[in-house]
């Protein structure tokens, strides 16, 4: 089965280039390479150049790789503790929504029982 395009939005495209641009920088102000920062995330050369260049196509795990292999703060964090904390509050957070919600549209007409008198 051929994998679907999704074409980014502009604001997601906007943040590609952003994280990219940083990664680049941090790469650069560290000395590395392409080649070398390649070799860090166990990926290629080319696809250092499409992580730096902002395109949507790259893992987001590998892009996240790089970035803090360059020292680039993901989610503002530059504390790896803090990044973890952030994650298990999360997930905390998720426990306590309900496995299954039901959406507002799938209600019939006349359906009241929110509105029970007693």
């Amino acid at each position: 089965m051929a994998r679907k395009v999704v074409s980014p939005l502009p604001a997601t495209s906007d943040a590609l280039g952003v994280l990219g641009n940083q990664v680049r920088i941090a790469r650069h102000d560290r000395g590395w390479t392409v080649a070398e920062l390649a070799a860090r995330v166990g990926v290629s050369s080319p696809t250092v150049l499409a992580i730096e260049s902002g395109a949507p196509g790259t893992a987001i795990g590998t892009v996240f790789n790089a970035a803090f292999l360059v020292g680039v703060p993901l989610f503002g964090v530059e504390d790896r503790a803090e990044l973890a904390r952030m994650r298990r509050r999360g997930e905390e957070h998720i426990a306590l929504i309900p496995s299954r919600v039901q959406a507002a549209t799938s209600r019939k007409a006349g359906d009241d029982t929110d509105d029970l008198d007693f």
